[in-house]
């Protein structure tokens, strides 16, 4: 006999409907913007040159002026509200996540797990083709996907300790609450960290994963890779040593770049533009690949739920944190994007992730693979829990 649900355990229906003076004070910010001159790096497009110092003055303004007149944050809105949204209290912070139950008597449990500066935006175009794929032979998946603590409409942490560790052990308890003691994983940057993690503490509720971070234990060396694998662990350190301020800063000062993050929309803009533009796997601009109004989606969240602030926490919470003895025994699918912010050898990857059922190398696509390729991203993650259930049986 299961036991009552009390009413801090309840999972209550969740609509998303910003108030429209919020809106209205949105575009009375972007039209008052004060924007500064020009880089001085300016050179012609296409060329990731351009962007040398940052979001080129040009992009932006074009970027700020079609989100104050063009962008329709009302559709995105029906768009979540269609899905179907939630929200439930664990360790006291109610959790806002997306749940779409397959009609499939067959389906299996899945949970999306996001990063930054991503957010359930990334995985909104892809959620019914995995619940209700048109393939009858292809696996499909009861799928929920979580907003992070301190993320869109989930609460924010108010004392430190939400780290990816307790974040996995809450997801944990999320899935159980909505029945599922048993489930795949998939996720990438902060997702892939924490499904990491739920596959080395948890494997008798994770049946497997799949992800696009494979982090390997530290200390490793280059010996008996290939070329190819050298280069990536190469691109991969040049990255952080180069590319990582970011996350410095975050990881230490989260506080006082959240001033900016939460009051200034175009501050908040610039700051994911960026990264959006340097990890996608385009020859200039993140429009060659995502639409402007999917950036903008993901930004509208984070400025409308006032999280800049508290999203960064994560970093000061977990940064460089992954046990570097957890060991991942489930069976897992492993996909390095060429164009990704960190790639790890096969070699060095099996260190951590001992049941690798499928590696895949695609030969295009970067960090951001869901809104990038979205079509090849779900067959990729159908293909990769295929090989991981097969594993199970």
């Amino acid at each position: 006999m299961s036991r009552p649900t009390s009413d801090v355990e309840a999972v209550e229906a969740f609509e998303a409907h910003a108030p429209e003076a919020d809106l209205d004070e949105l575009r009375t910010r972007l039209a008052a913007a004060r924007l500064p001159e020009a880089e001085t790096v300016q050179r012609s497009a296409p060329g990731p040159g351009r962007w040398d110092q940052g979001v080129p003055l040009a992009d932006l303004a074009d970027v700020v002026d079609y989100w104050r007149t063009g962008y329709d944050w009302r559709a995105f809105e029906t768009r979540l509200n269609r899905i179907g949204q939630f929200r439930t209290a664990i360790d006291g912070l109610r959790i806002h996540f997306l749940h779409r139950r397959s009609p499939r008597a067959d389906a299996t449990p899945l949970l999306l797990t996001h990063g930054w500066p991503g957010s359930i935006a990334e995985f909104i175009d892809v959620v019914d083709e995995l619940a209700d794929p048109e393939n009858p032979d292809t696996p499909a998946f009861h799928v929920v996907i979580p907003s992070l603590p301190g993320f869109g409409y989930s609460d924010k942490p108010t004392t430190t300790g939400w780290g990816t560790e307790k974040i996995a052990a809450a997801w944990v308890r999320l899935m159980e609450r909505l029945g599922y003691r048993t489930f795949a994983a998939h996720g990438g940057d902060w997702g892939g960290n924490i499904t990491t993690v739920l596959g080395g503490r948890f494997p008798e509720h994770v049946l497997g994963i799949h992800t696009t971070f494979a982090e390997a234990p530290p200390g490793l060396t280059t010996d008996g890779l290939t070329t190819a694998e050298r280069q990536w662990t190469e691109e991969t350190r040049h990255f952080w040593r180069h590319r990582g301020a970011y996350a410095k800063q975050q990881a230490t000062r989260p506080q006082t770049i959240g001033y900016s993050l939460v009051d200034s929309p175009v501050g908040l803009l610039s700051w994911i533009l960026d990264k959006f533009a340097e990890w996608s796997d385009t020859e200039d601009s993140p429009f060659e690949t995502i639409s402007r109004d999917r950036v903008l989606d993901d930004v509208t969240l984070y400025w409308l739920t006032r999280t800049g602030a508290s999203a960064a926490r994560i970093y000061y919470e977990s940064h460089n944190s992954l046990d570097p003895e957890l060991r991942v025994d489930v069976p897992s699918a492993i996909t390095m994007y060429p164009h990704d912010t960190e790639k790890s050898p096969r070699p060095w990857a099996q260190e951590r992730y001992r049941q690798i059922v499928r590696w895949n190398a695609p030969e295009s696509g970067g960090h951001f693979p869901s809104l990038e390729v979205p079509e090849y991203f779900v067959k990729d993650l159908q293909e990769g829990l295929a090989a991981v259930l097969a594993a199970t049986r």
